[in-house]
């Protein structure tokens, strides 16, 4: 058993949630463990009775009651990951200061594991913490097929203030998308709130979202308020059209979801659109054929946000990958054609 343990706050874990913070330093001691001690007012911060859930601020001084030892460590392999990968995932990196990388996630390549998932931008930030001693923490998600900017924090006080950024709303996400046929009106907001489809398989695999008309959200248990703005960049004729897409809150699969619901979906997307390219009717199916690519037409162009140690405006962009790009060459476009922020040229 430990004695009673006096710890300083540092800069770098300031915003961190107290039970999160001492598991950190104390693996070995549980949750239940945790709220216990808050509980019985036995882990105080400056003093005072704190819950599991209290926020640290850089500076305070957290009392730790005496612990029980921590069980013999077993010697954990470092994880292997190849020079190759390790070559493939750095050569993604379009953004690195001492706090922030950003990189242009390759379509295909999950965020996280999970359902199957083995190789994933988590697993491989191993290969990313270049002169720092721990890899970098994700802040945010892009869907495993969509690409563009990702943005990793590179110490935990970074990873907080970006996470707060992100749930604030207080980033700009502009996404690039092909979609089948062209919306009308060309420029517009869909409010459609999203609830979990029932029936999706064990982790999440398979999950899909469906969309819920604003006045009937109280009847759909779980259904929450999701709202996208679009805007047309070109068209080809009345087949296909190149759209910007601002994702105002973020839901799972939220623009995928949206564009397919108006009739548009996104192409590639055989999930929301089916994989048919007739118009049914009811909108388009979600391919194109001929030379264009059968995968997801949708990446993540721009990323604007507030640098939270220098409090300078970031705009970080990420260039298209291959398949989208030879859509564009099929149809003649050029990224050049969109300004940075078509919404504020619409305007």
């Amino acid at each position: 058993m430990s004695g009673v343990q006096q710890v300083s706050v540092s800069e770098d874990d300031a915003d961190q949630r107290l039970d999160r913070w001492l598991r950190r330093l104390h693996p070995h001691v549980t949750q239940a463990r945790i709220e216990r001690m808050c509980r019985k007012g036995e882990l105080r911060v400056d003093g005072g009775r704190v819950k599991a859930a209290t926020r640290l601020e850089a500076g305070q001084v957290v009392r730790i009651p005496p612990l029980p030892e921590a069980p013999a460590p077993v010697k954990a392999e470092a994880p292997k990951i190849s020079a190759r990968d390790a070559d493939e995932i750095r050569a993604t990196v379009i953004y690195r200061d001492e706090h922030i990388l950003a990189l242009n996630k390759p379509a295909g390549l999950a965020v996280q594991g999970g359902s199957g998932q083995s190789r994933h931008v988590d697993g491989l930030a191993e290969a990313l913490k270049f002169e720092r001693d721990e890899k970098p923490k994700l802040v945010h998600r892009l869907d495993k097929d969509t690409s563009g900017v990702l943005l990793l924090a590179r110490t935990g006080r970074v990873a907080a203030g970006l996470t707060a950024a992100f749930r604030a709303r207080e980033t700009r996400k502009i996404y690039w998308a092909v979609v089948a046929g062209v919306p009308s009106p060309r420029a517009g907001t869909i409010r459609y709130a999203l609830v979990k489809a029932p029936g999706h398989g064990p982790g999440g695999a398979g999950e899909k979202m469906l969309c819920i008309h604003p006045d009937e959200v109280k009847a759909f248990e779980g259904a929450k308020r999701a709202v996208t703005d679009y805007t047309i960049i070109d068209a080809a004729a009345q087949r296909a059209a190149w759209v910007a897409l601002v994702p105002v809150t973020g839901r799972t699969h939220q623009l995928r979801a949206h564009m397919a619901e108006i009739g548009n979906p996104i192409v590639g997307d055989g999930k929301y659109g089916t994989n048919a390219q007739e118009n049914l009717g009811s909108g388009w199916g979600a391919q194109l054929g001929g030379q264009v690519s059968r995968k997801l037409h949708l990446h993540a162009r721009s990323l604007t946000f507030r640098h939270p140690v220098t409090g300078k405006t970031i705009r970080i962009e990420a260039k298209l990958p291959e398949h989208m790009n030879r859509t564009w060459d099929l149809f003649g476009w050029t990224p050049s054609m969109a300004p940075d922020d078509p919404f504020e040229a619409e305007e």
